[in-house]
């Protein structure tokens, strides 16, 4: 185990950011979809989400146990910064995007890890949020233009957008009280 988060921080965690980005967006729509909108080609944005994609991944390489692959740590530490900086030279198309989608998928480990070998059927439901952000992560990495369309879907009405929002506050509830009286 690399992170030792029990299931109760990791839901804490995981639902407190999920009620804050549902409150936020459902009490300012209109700058909340302005910003969402422009999101996608936010260059600021792409390398503030990047460096922190970097500085995880270089911490994680650094500290985790490689076994038959620790030979290839000093090359992995060496290579990181230069994909950075070849990432932000050549990567101009979705670069918020790809970021995004990076450290969604560098998110869901914690919260998988949080539940490992739990046998609560509760624990599924932070297993769910992280296997979300994993096909999720897949998807921009790969398929950029996806995030763009989902936002664009969701903030066409204001029904849906108030929807998306209110369930994901609900979700991040339920975790913060799965925290307290389960885990």
């Amino acid at each position: 185990m690399i992170y030792h988060f029990s299931l109760q921080i990791a839901a804490l965690f995981a639902g407190a950011i999920l009620c804050l980005l549902g409150a936020v967006s459902f009490a300012m729509e209109g700058s909340a979809r302005n910003l969402l909108a422009s999101f996608p080609r936010s260059r600021g944005a792409g390398i503030v989400l990047l460096a922190i994609d970097l500085v995880w991944s270089f911490w994680l390489v650094s500290t985790m146990e490689m076994g038959e692959f620790s030979a290839f740590r000093r090359p992995f530490l060496f290579g990181l910064p230069i994909g950075f900086f070849l990432t932000l030279r050549y990567v101009d198309e979705f670069l918020a995007v790809r970021a995004l989608g990076i450290l969604a998928l560098l998110v869901a480990e914690p919260l998988l890890d949080a539940a490992f070998f739990r046998y609560e059927s509760s624990r599924l439901v932070l297993t769910v949020l992280a296997y979300l952000l994993v096909v999720l992560g897949l998807i921009w990495v790969m398929v950029p233009y996806k995030l763009r369309d989902q936002i664009n879907w969701f903030s066409k009405t204001t029904a849906r957008w108030r929807g998306v929002s209110v369930f994901g506050f609900a979700y991040g509830a339920t975790l913060i009280a799965l925290a307290f009286l389960r885990y």
